[in-house]
């Protein structure tokens, strides 16, 4: 499958879909499908008894997987979305780097 260009705890902006602008966290990723779990975006409800979490039961919000072919990274110099590359740095580790300010990704 290959490497995703996301990582968990990731800042990403939506850049297409019903949520498209909206920036949040990644909370997940699920290399397998495809797909992240970004805070705040792609919001469902989701009807379920009462359980141990939620004694109550009811209809709770939470996020769903979004495709990671909709998310980009947030250039950390500009703020702006972006494409990432890989190169080696000087102690010859292969890391992630803004294609739009060259800035390395933490």
């Amino acid at each position: 499958m290959g490497k995703l260009h996301i990582k968990k705890g990731d800042i990403v902006i939506v850049n297409a879909g019903e949520s498209k602008g909206l920036e949040g966290k990644v909370l997940e990723v699920f290399p397998d499908k495809q797909r992240a779990v970004v805070e705040g975006v792609n919001m469902i409800k989701k009807h379920t008894k009462p359980n141990a979490a939620h004694p109550q039961g009811g209809i709770i919000e939470k996020e769903a997987p979004v495709h990671i072919s909709n998310l980009n990274l947030k250039d950390p110099k500009t703020g702006k979305a972006t494409r990432i590359g890989r190169k080696l740095n000087s102690d010859n580790n292969l890391v992630r780097f803004s294609k739009k300010s060259g800035e390395e990704i933490k």
